[in-house]
């Protein structure tokens, strides 16, 4: 590991690599820092503000940096890009969670590395950035979109407890926020900053608008990081046993469909676990097959009244007992090899979650890249049960939307990154008819919230007050052309009523949840 330890991310103090001190022929940060990824390809270029070189942890850098394509940093005091980013951007990545290693592309100057050979592939972009923290949040940030994994990772150091007593300042100014806006997001993006700046900040900035238009764009620029290697070097136990967790509800040409698929498996699952619903009382099971037909696997089969994905899902995972965990739909087919390939990426790249590619027939492939994904299927992804089964799906979201989003945040707010994977692929026939979710009318619907009060709850979760900012004004601009209110006026005030009717919708279903929950543990104790 070659470390460079510098003065506030503007003076470059000295560089060591195994306690020896390399003479610099760069005094420059910056140009220091590519000097040594051209000198040191094969080693880790680390940074370190010099406060912090004692904080050191050298001896889980193996575990973090376990394959090439990591890059990952630590906020011990500062990063730089601040949480007004928030208001153009809604994905998990903006608001990480400093306790847990998180997927963040979000980088800071304290303490951080990157492989030197992956470092190289970014020269021909950022070469003239001469501001540090300018030039790391550049790299992971379109890096990420390539396929370099990114982190802010505790394990960095050696007391994360210290660092978490203190709130993380941000080193860059509003110019420098809207020039990174404008370089690395579309344009309408830059127009949504500048009015968000006016109307929650209280600011005109005209003239960092303006400044901006003569800056480089790096929006969706292509890197090439396919020649590196994603193989772990973790000394992590291969594990290769897998449940299948399905819900369904009356599809049962579907079901039978799949479960032939997973029949046909060269890697069979050790459990297939059922949860048949029908919210008629008086009904019973229309899957006899399930016990009378001969199966390569054990076959758990739940049979419920009570209809909803959430609580499906819930009930299939405490018979979970494998090492992983594919949550599946009911009307999806699978290639022989899907499981066996899988479980070998799973292991090759040492991930806890991987979210796989399902496409419905003629569809394209959107995304290539292997990378961090900003969503979470919850019909398409294969989870680590150490993992998926300290958690519960929210039955908050039971016949709304948010479910998927909401179980993926509680993954990564645990430490577990979510993968996506574009050479796996499933295809979803989309069945006409049945599945697991019921059409219901909700005790809001009169009301007409905007939005669902589901996607709120998700927002209050999850979202910083600018995250929360910033999709409202997107949603009040999106919407404004789907509705018949011409006068701009009488629509905000509209809008602004529906806003606040879904929050109280909101906060009453965390309310009625926190009282369920405060129940259920009372009369455990009694």
């Amino acid at each position: 590991m070659i470390l460079i330890i510098h003065h506030k991310a503007e003076k470059l103090l000295s560089i060591r690599y195994e306690d020896k001190t390399i003479q610099m022929s760069e005094v420059d940060l910056c140009s220091g820092f590519w000097e040594m990824a051209e000198k040191y390809p094969n080693e880790i270029i680390a940074w370190c503000e010099e406060d912090f070189e004692n904080d050191i942890k050298s001896i889980a850098w193996k575990d973090v940096f376990h394959h090439d394509l990591i890059m990952a940093s630590y906020a011990i005091k500062s990063a730089y890009i601040p949480d007004t980013i928030g208001y153009i951007d809604q994905l998990p990545f903006v608001n990480f969670n400093r306790e847990v290693p998180y997927p963040t592309w979000r980088m800071s100057t304290d303490i951080g590395g990157i492989k030197g050979r992956v470092l190289l592939e970014f020269q021909k972009f950022f070469a003239h950035i001469k501001d540090f923290g300018l030039l790391l949040t550049s790299i992971a940030k379109l890096g990420q979109q390539n396929g370099l994994f990114c982190y802010s990772s505790p394990h960095l150091i050696k007391d994360k407890e210290i660092a978490l007593l203190e709130p993380i300042f941000n080193t860059a100014s509003k110019k420098e926020l809207f020039a990174f806006v404008y370089a690395h997001y579309k344009m309408i993006r830059l127009w949504l900053l500048f009015l968000c700046f006016m109307r929650y900040e209280k600011s005109f900035p005209l003239q960092a608008f303006l400044y901006v238009l003569f800056q480089r764009k790096y929006f969706k620029k292509n890197v090439d990081l396919s020649g590196i290697s994603m193989n772990s070097r973790k000394l992590g136990l291969n594990h290769d046993n897998i449940d299948v967790i399905i819900p369904t509800l009356g599809r049962k040409s579907y079901l039978l469909q799949v479960l032939e698929d997973f029949k046909k498996q060269t890697q069979v699952p050790q459990k297939v676990i059922v949860v048949e619903q029908n919210p008629e009382l008086d009904s019973q099971t229309e899957l006899p097959e399930l016990k009378t037909k001969t199966w390569p696997f054990e076959i758990v089969h739940l049979f419920t009244h009570q209809t909803g994905a959430c609580n499906a899902r819930n009930l299939a995972l405490k018979e979970v007992t494998a090492d992983w965990v594919f949550f599946a739909d009911d009307d999806i087919r699978l290639s022989s090899e899907l499981l066996k390939q899988s479980i070998l990426e799973l292991n090759r790249l040492e991930t806890d979650c991987l979210n796989i590619n399902c496409k419905q027939k003629d569809e394209e492939r959107v995304f290539h890249k292997i990378k961090q994904w900003g969503s979470f299927g919850a019909g398409t992804c294969i989870v680590n049960k150490s993992f998926c089964t300290k958690l519960n799906f929210d039955d908050v979201f039971e016949y709304g939307f948010g479910e998927d989003q909401d179980y993926g945040m509680q993954l990564r707010n645990i430490g577990c990154d979510i993968i996506y994977h574009p050479h796996l692929e499933i295809l979803h026939l989309k069945a006409p008819r049945g599945g697991f979710r019921t059409v219901v009318a909700t005790p809001w619907e009169k009301d007409k919230p905007k939005p669902s009060p589901t996607l709120m709850v998700l927002a209050k979760k999850y979202y910083s007050l600018p995250q929360i900012r910033g999709y409202k004004t997107e949603l009040f601009l999106r919407y404004y052309w789907k509705q018949e209110i011409i006068n701009p006026i009488k629509y905000f005030k509209m809008m602004s009523q529906r806003w606040k009717i879904s929050e109280e919708w909101a906060e009453k279903l965390m309310a009625d949840k926190e009282s369920k929950s405060l129940k259920t543990e009372l009369s455990n104790e009694f």
